[in-house]
């Protein structure tokens, strides 16, 4: 691979069915476990696809009164069934992340929505000039884990859209997410890895499920 080629990475090649069974597993897990503690299982209709190990990443975002950040956790590598971590990651999402107080039931059903993101398997940039990673990574498609010196940091390829972010500053925060000096993607001692995302969402509360690009349309 040369320093300006950007790397190919497999999707899942997500239906929208399939989207909309992760998206609807994804609230019956939570609303589960918020009722009772108890955790779900995988649903029986969950395809041969949804059955492969994939990384996976929920986000909850609040809608009212506005449109803001509510949770999000996930597993950016294939260690489970992509169904089986999707309840797992849910249910962490809206109990555990660190950022937030755990969602309640009542706010859960009435103003909040489910995003899942079903990763591609990161792959790490190598190129022999490390100015070039920018070159490398293409936003609104890539998603970045950064690597290195005792920690590490990823974002989603629809944050970097959403913050209108160019490569450069999208590598700079996802240094600053893993505690880093922004700059330290320039380090040999950091790995930058690069995945790919299949995002469906929520357009309300426990609504219709579309397909989202992670360039935003």
């Amino acid at each position: 691979m040369t320093p300006t080629q950007k790397p190919q990475l497999a999707h899942n090649n997500l239906s929208l069915e399939e989207g909309t069974l992760l998206v609807r597993t994804g609230r019956a897990a939570i609303t589960k476990y918020l009722e009772s503690k108890q955790i779900i299982k995988a649903p029986n209709e969950a395809s041969e696809r949804l059955r492969t190990k994939s990384g996976v990443f929920v986000t909850l975002n609040k809608v009212e009164p506005v449109h803001e950040l509510r949770g999000c956790i996930g597993f950016p590598y294939p260690e489970d069934a992509l169904i089986t971590s999707t309840i797992r990651a849910a249910i962490y999402a809206a109990t555990e992340d660190p950022r937030f107080p755990p969602v309640s039931l009542g706010e859960f059903g009435t103003s909040i929505v489910i995003e899942v993101t079903a990763l591609t398997q990161p792959r790490v940039l190598k190129a022999p000039d490390r100015t070039t990673l920018p070159n490398m990574i293409q936003v609104g498609r890539h998603g970045l884990i950064v690597e290195g010196l005792g920690t590490s940091g990823l974002l989603l390829p629809q944050v970097a859209t959403e913050w209108k972010w160019d490569a450069s500053e999208f590598l700079m925060n996802c240094c600053l997410k893993a505690g880093l000096p922004p700059d330290s993607w320039l380090l040999e001692g950091v790995e930058v890895k690069v995945f790919e995302g299949e995002i469906f969402e929520e357009l309300e509360p426990a609504g219709k499920v579309r397909r989202k690009a992670a360039g935003g349309t």
